[in-house]
Parts: structure tokens; C-alpha cells; sequence
């Protein structure tokens, strides 16, 4: 006769709820949300007529930039603030990844009086950062891969995005303020 094996199946990996700690999780809710808040505001006043003219949205880099940039902001946040591990996570986690690499690459090709500045650090740092973020999840190395992704959203669109609002003559600068 043939044995049965009476083992039970792995037990599926329970997604966890909200693995990363309260501080980061308010950090990047705050942020988040006043990021997303500061790019719809300044959106609305472009399409309104509200900025002068936007001469920068001219530039195929940086307008591949900014539509990289503006639905990762909220995304990133998104990802990082619900439920970790399910499928949706994964899939998320990807087209974040994916936006943040665009928005990176893109920032290659954008230049200020023909050279790079010190925003452009922010380049290395994101493409390093993105890479580590998926090696440390395929190594199962969860708290790794959590600290990158918190690092990735605050060096990869925190500081930029500061940037970008708080310096004069910045394309989102001009269109939040004018």
C-alpha cells in the first residue's frame, strides 16, 4: 500500500499589519501628507492659470520627472503605512520602486546652468537604495528591507521635495507660489 503523508502544509506567511515602528510610521504620514497635499495645491494652481508660464514642463526629462514623482509621493506613503507582505504589497512595492527609478534617472538629464548641483546626490542614493530594498527582501531580511524603504522615501522625495518647494525658481516652487 502507499503511505500518506499526515504532515500538514506550511502554514501561509501571515501578512503583517503595520511593521514599521510609531515614529517612522508618523514621520512618514506627516509627510505624506503634507507632501501630496503641497503637489495637489500646486498642480491645481498650473492647470487654473493661477503660475506664470511653465517654460521647465518644456524639457522631456524633467517632464518625465514630475509625472514619475507626483503619484509616488502618495504611493510611497501608502506602502509604507498599510498592511506589509500580501500580494497588494508586493505589487505596490514594485510600481513605487519602478517610479522612484524613473524619477531618478530622469534627474540624470536634468541640469542646472549646464552642470549638476547638490540636489543631484539624491540620484546615487535612490538607485543604491531601491536595489538594496529588493536584495534585502529577496534575502527575507524583513528589517532590512524595512529601514531601506523608510530610507529610500526620506532621501529619495522628502529632501528633494523640500527642495523642489522651498527653492526659488524650482518648477514646483513656481507652481505652489508663482
Amino acid at each position: 500500500m502507499f503511505a500518506l503523508p499526515l504532515s500538514a502544509p506550511p502554514a501561509p506567511r501571515r501578512p503583517s499589519a503595520f511593521d514599521i515602528g510609531p515614529a517612522s510610521r508618523a514621520l512618514v504620514a506627516t509627510i505624506g501628507t503634507v507632501m501630496t497635499l503641497l503637489c495637489v495645491i500646486a498642480i491645481g494652481r498650473a492647470l487654473t492659470g493661477m503660475t506664470p508660464e511653465l517654460p521647465h514642463l518644456r524639457h522631456a526629462a524633467i517632464a518625465v520627472h514630475v509625472v514619475a514623482v507626483i503619484p509616488a509621493i502618495p504611493l510611497g506613503a501608502y506602502v509604507l503605512l498599510t498592511r506589509k507582505g500580501d500580494a497588494r504589497h508586493r505589487l505596490l512595492g514594485k510600481i513605487w520602486l519602478a517610479l522612484m527609478l524613473v524619477t531618478a534617472f530622469s534627474a540624470i538629464f536634468i541640469t542646472s546652468g549646464g552642470g549638476y548641483g547638490p540636489i543631484h546626490v539624491f540620484i546615487p542614493l535612490t538607485i543604491f537604495s531601491a536595489w538594496r530594498s529588493v536584495a534585502t527582501a529577496r534575502r527575507g531580511n524583513i528589517p532590512a528591507h524595512k529601514r531601506q524603504l523608510v530610507f529610500t522615501y526620506v532621501t529619495g522625495l522628502v529632501f528633494p521635495g523640500l527642495a523642489a518647494f522651498l527653492l526659488p525658481g524650482r518648477l514646483m516652487n513656481v507652481m505652489l507660489l508663482g
